[in-house]
């Protein structure tokens, strides 16, 4: 028995890597989340057995710790079980968590990287991250820190010239105002909805307006002087 957490990239079923495929295609068991693209549980085999075990702002149909026993409970009684994620199963996705479970009952694991939002999303849309003499650095952090912790760990005074923030639209307002603590107001923003998608929605802003903008998960809020670069190639665009 063997399980293989994956990630299944940014959206676009299109993105996710030929390995990620080649194992999904001979699955017994994939155990799949809610930003999961449909299209891409059209490759497993007939006779797989699919679980969801999504999790949505403000309602998760399985605990973590749930989702956990769900896994070494199918990966007991199959051979291959894919345990499929958004994006890549490290970066805020609570891979780590699900492989030291794994780990701890002698269960085999394999992981396939997917490609990241955080990274995946602004590239399609054509927004560098970095860029020389502008940007040369950037930060990933989460918006949304588990409240059941009992030391915050997301401070918003990061030195990187470009912060993307990922599960940052319900705290938007509140993380907005914490960062211009440490940058000024007009800092521009962009946020992309839905990012790789049909649905893709990007909207412009700055620090201090951003969130009056209605914007909906999930999305990805890109904060730095390298908006401004976006603006002017998605301006010139032929």
């Amino acid at each position: 028995m063997v399980v293989y957490l994956i990630g299944a990239g940014p959206g676009d079923p299109e993105l996710i890597t030929l390995k990620a495929l080649k194992v999904i295609k001979k699955a017994d068991v994939i155990i799949y989340d809610r930003l999961i693209n449909n299209k891409i549980l059209e490759y497993a085999p007939e006779d797989a057995k699919l679980i969801y075990v999504g999790k949505k702002p403000g309602g998760h149909s399985k605990t973590q710790e749930e989702i956990n026993k769900i896994i070494v409970e199918e990966a007991k009684k199959e051979n291959i079980v894919v345990r499929l994620k958004g994006g890549d199963p490290f970066i805020f996705g609570r891979g780590g968590e699900e492989l030291l479970t794994l780990k701890s009952h002698g269960i085999k694991t394999k992981t396939i990287p997917g490609i990241t939002s955080a990274i995946g999303v602004p590239t399609a849309a054509s927004l560098p991250i970095t860029h020389r003499g502008l940007a040369t650095s950037f930060t990933i952090v989460t918006g949304h820190e588990d409240p059941t912790k009992g030391k915050k760990q997301v401070h918003w005074d990061y030195k990187a010239d470009t912060i993307i923030i990922l599960m940052g639209v319900g705290n938007l307002k509140e993380n907005t105002q914490e960062i211009m603590r440490y940058r000024p107001a007009d800092t521009p923003v962009c946020a992309i909805e839905n990012g790789t998608t049909e649905k893709e929605k990007i909207t412009f802003g700055t620090l201090e307006d951003i969130h009056t903008k209605n914007i909906k998960p999930p999305a990805i809020i890109i904060i730095g002087h390298i908006v401004n670069l976006y603006k002017k190639i998605i301006k010139e665009d032929p």
